[in-house]
């Protein structure tokens, strides 16, 4: 079943992340708690864990771009 991963909230007033690195890629396995993506803030930086298991299916926002907390960042299909 497709299912969106989203920016999670990563701070009081922060509103937004810049899409630092994929650390995977489309077609790869993703466990529950695999560290998925690098995101960047003017105060932080971190990397986001999957929080649930699957495929990575599609990105929908690549590196580079800025992404609202709570936007759909990508699509994995989910075990």
């Amino acid at each position: 079943m497709d299912t969106e991963f989203l920016l999670p909230m990563i701070g009081v007033d922060i509103e937004e992340a810049e899409i630092r690195q994929w650390l995977k890629k489309p077609g790869d396995a993703v466990a529950q708690g695999d560290l998925l993506v690098a995101i960047g803030t003017p105060k932080l930086d971190m990397e986001v864990e999957a929080p649930f298991a699957g495929v990575l299916k599609t990105i929908l926002v690549e590196e580079g771009a800025i992404a609202a907390v709570g936007a759909p960042l990508a699509i994995i299909d989910a075990t």
